[in-house]
C-alpha cells in the first residue's frame, strides 16, 4: 500500500493478524512461544505503535512463512516508521486525527456525508478558519497551522493518483452562514469549482428529502488493494471512531447509498449551490 506510513502500518497489522488466525493460536500462545507478552502480539496486530522489523522477522519464522512474504512484511515495518508530511505540523494535528489523515492519503475512494458544514476537503481557508475559532479548547495560535493542514490535504484531490471523492451535503450547510456572506459566497464558488473535476461528485440533500438514516457526519474510505478492507470514520470534538468490521462498514455503506439516492443529481445540486451563492453574495 503506497502513499502513507499509517496505511502501511494498517496493512502490516492485517497481515500479521491473518497469519495468527491461520495458525489457530491466540495472542497469548504466540507470545509465550516467543517469550513475549500476549499484549505485545495484540498491539502489533492492531497497529498500535511502531513495529520493529526484527519482531516481524521473528513472527514470520515462527509461523513458517515464505522468505518472500517475510521480506515483504519486514519492508512494511520499515516503511511504516517514516513520518507523513502532516507530522511536521506538530500539535496542530491531534494524534487521533493523524491516523485519519494517513488513511486518507492512501485511499482510492471516499464517500462522505456532512449535514451541518461543508466537508473539509471542499473548504476554503477562510471558512475553515471560522470553524476552527469556535472549536472548544482550540489553541488559537495553532489555527493557522491547522488550516494549513486542511488546505494541504485538499491537494490529494488534484494529484496524479487522485481518489474518487463523493460528497453528500445537506442543504442546511449551504445556508448556514459561517463568518459572513462573502465567506459563504467564496466557499460555495469553491464547491462548484472542485465539483467539476472528474474524480469529484457533489450532491445536495434537500430539505424536502424526507427521512433518512444517519447518526451524524461520516466518511467511508476504500483502498486500492483488495486485501485492505474499507474503513468508516466518524469524528467527534475530542476523539474519533474507526469502524472496520464488515457488518459495521456494510451499514454505513448502505446508509450512504440511501443518502445519495435521496439527494439531488449532481447537475441539480450545482444549480442549488449557485442559487445559494447568489443569496450570500454581497
Amino acid at each position: 500500500m503506497a502513499g502513507s506510513p499509517t496505511a502501511r502500518r494498517r496493512r502490516l497489522a492485517i497481515e500479521l493478524r491473518k497469519l495468527r488466525d491461520d495458525s489457530g493460536l491466540t495472542c497469548n500462545q504466540v507470545g509465550k512461544e516467543l517469550d513475549w507478552s500476549g499484549s505485545k502480539v495484540n498491539r502489533m496486530e492492531t497497529g498500535q505503535g511502531r513495529v520493529q522489523p526484527s519482531d516481524v522477522d521473528a513472527l514470520c519464522r515462527f509461523y513458517g512463512t515464505s522468505d518472500e512474504l517475510r521480506e515483504l512484511l519486514k519492508g512494511l515495518a520499515k516503511e511504516s516508521k517514516t513520518k507523513g508530511w502532516w507530522h511536521a505540523h506538530g500539535d496542530a494535528v491531534p494524534s487521533w486525527f493523524s491516523v485519519y489523515v494517513g488513511l486518507e492519503q492512501a485511499a482510492s475512494d471516499m464517500r462522505s456525508y456532512q449535514g451541518e458544514f461543508i466537508p473539509g476537503l471542499l473548504q476554503t481557508a477562510e471558512y475553515a478558519t471560522e470553524l476552527s475559532r469556535v472549536t472548544p479548547e482550540q489553541d488559537h495560535d495553532e489555527i493557522p497551522r491547522l488550516v494549513d493542514v486542511r488546505m494541504r490535504r485538499q491537494e490529494l484531490l488534484t494529484g496524479s493518483n487522485a481518489p474518487d471523492f463523493w460528497a453528500v451535503v445537506h442543504q442546511s450547510a449551504l445556508m448556514h452562514v459561517i463568518g459572513s456572506g462573502q465567506v459563504m459566497a467564496e466557499q460555495l464558488e469553491r464547491m462548484l469549482d472542485i465539483g467539476r473535476r472528474r474524480n469529484v461528485t457533489v450532491q445536495v440533500l434537500p430539505y424536502d428529502a424526507g427521512a433518512y438514516p444517519t447518526t451524524g457526519p461520516f466518511t467511508v474510505l476504500g483502498f486500492p488493494e483488495q486485501e485492505d478492507p474499507d474503513v468508516v470514520y466518524r469524528e467527534g470534538l475530542t476523539d474519533s471512531i474507526y469502524l472496520e468490521l464488515p457488518a459495521d462498514v456494510s451499514v454505513y455503506t448502505k446508509a450512504f447509498d440511501h443518502l445519495r439516492a435521496l439527494a439531488l443529481s449532481p447537475q441539480q445540486s450545482a444549480a442549488l449551490i449557485r442559487a445559494a451563492l447568489e443569496e450570500h453574495s454581497p
